[in-house]
């Protein structure tokens, strides 16, 4: 099958057999080895990436499925030569030992900012379930979030990477549904 993808910001026409689940086209077709293969199952979210600005575990959807959709990887998240704001407090506050699953943790992590500007430690654990750590115990997981989330408010550093009322507004279901 033909599939059009735009995969952190670079759009790529490729033939695929439809059973290719995305976190191997990612990884194999287009090396984007941040991306990691866990479980094949959906269980760790170490295959966590963004499709159309909401995370999905890669490894529970096929390329197919991605066909005209914009898919974000960790790799795709630096900015000029910067690190956004989730990975940069990932660096600061120690959350992370062996790695493996902190490009799925982040991907997850600003899919949770998007919706809570501010989150408690209670909102973060349950914006992270689905994604397993097997070193840290979460605490500096949870700080981390906690301080991009400060890092992200209005002002406190570039327009893209800032929370704002509007687009946490716009995200509200209408009509209280």
């Amino acid at each position: 099958m033909h599939i059009s993808v735009n995969v952190d910001g670079v759009t790529y026409a490729d033939e695929v057999e439809p059973r290719l689940l995305l976190v191997h086209y990612l990884r194999e077709r287009l090396s984007k080895t941040g991306t990691v293969v866990g479980c094949d199952t959906g269980n760790c979210g170490a295959c966590t990436v963004h499709l159309d600005g909401h995370s999905v575990k890669s490894c529970q959807m096929f390329a197919v499925q991605a066909n005209g959709h914009e898919v974000t990887t960790i790799e795709g998240l630096a900015r000029d030569g910067r690190l956004h704001p989730v990975q940069e407090a990932f660096r600061s506050n120690h959350a992370l030992q062996c790695g493996f699953c902190t490009p799925g943790m982040i991907m997850q992590a600003i899919d949770l900012l998007a919706d809570e500007s501010d989150p408690d430690d209670e909102t973060v654990r349950k914006g992270l379930e689905g994604n397993l750590c097997r070193c840290t115990g979460y605490q500096n997981i949870v700080r981390a979030v906690q301080d991009a989330a400060q890092r992200m408010k209005p002002g406190a550093g570039p327009k893209i990477e800032q929370h704002s009322d509007e687009n946490i507004a716009a995200k509200q279901p209408v009509g209280g549904e």
